[in-house]
């Protein structure tokens, strides 16, 4: 029997959305500036938001998937262990309750709940919500990425054409990698029309699915930050690997993800980002 169909995802919508209006929104309606606590660095960030709206979220996953494993990445940054869920459960949740949290705690509206499905270590459903405007990039395997507008309305999802390299914008937070690895993308990005970072993996794979933006190269290989976003660019006629070719699944954290339109796309980007790292 298929674990995922039309029905859970709807009704994961219906929770994502009662999360957001409970405990994300009024929160940065009213965020001060003691709401937010640092993590690992300065700028890595942790707010009431994040916290509540994970274990509110968690609370209906185990509701609506009775068995289910939860791995959040709040309860991450507590207890390393549990990441071994995504290898060892049949069915887990990955939990992302307030990605781009920098944004939010200034203020800024840029910023998404993202949850993905896991069956034996591979996504099989993604879902990336807009508590702002309340919208939804989604997918399933093998049936498509799509935008579901707040009225309910859909739209099928497709990344952007070929192009130059010259012609291509992307997204890179080049200030988190490696110093080496700096120097040498430095002189590489006026190659390409644009190099962004909008700080929130749930808006940058908005608009690679989407095709208003054409490539990414990740920094870090979080799978919160990644299993449904790539899942969704998947869906929508994208390709993804990391730098060394080997295909992306959540249970891989380290390296370095690289995405484009296609296959030929990616090769290209991946010589004029200097290859393999």
């Amino acid at each position: 029997m298929n674990l995922v169909d039309d029905t859970l995802l709807d009704g994961l919508m219906t929770d994502m959305r009662a999360v957001a209006k409970r405990e994300i929104m009024p929160r940065f309606h009213a965020i001060m500036s003691e709401s937010a606590r640092s993590k690992s660095a300065p700028d890595d960030l942790v707010t009431d938001a994040d916290l509540c709206a994970e274990q509110a979220l968690g609370e209906a996953l185990v509701a609506r998937l009775p068995g289910i494993a939860l791995v959040g990445e709040e309860a991450v940054a507590e207890d390393a262990s549990i990441l071994s869920h995504l290898r060892d459960a049949e069915l887990a949740a990955l939990i992302d309750p307030v990605d781009g949290t920098w944004n939010f705690a200034h203020g800024i509206p840029v910023f998404g709940s993202m949850l993905a499905l896991v069956a034996n270590g591979m996504t099989i459903a993604g879902l990336i919500h807009y508590p702002v405007t309340g919208d939804f990039v989604l997918a399933r395997v093998g049936k498509g990425a799509w935008h579901v507008a707040n009225d309910g309305s859909r739209t099928r999802l497709s990344v952007a054409a070929t192009r130059p390299i010259e012609q291509m914008a992307g997204f890179m937070a080049l200030n988190m990698m490696p110093p080496a690895m700096q120097a040498n993308l430095s002189p590489r990005l006026t190659r390409f029309q644009q190099v962004t970072n909008w700080r929130c993996s749930a808006f940058e794979y908005r608009l690679l699915a989407t095709g208003a933006m054409h490539f990414c190269l990740t920094a870090r290989l979080m799978p919160w930050d990644h299993a449904a976003g790539v899942l969704i660019h998947s869906e929508a006629g994208g390709h993804a690997a990391l730098l060394d070719g080997t295909p992306y699944a959540p249970t891989i954290h380290s390296g370095h993800l690289l995405l484009a339109p296609d296959v030929q796309s990616w090769e290209r980007l991946a010589i004029n980002l200097g290859g393999e790292y």
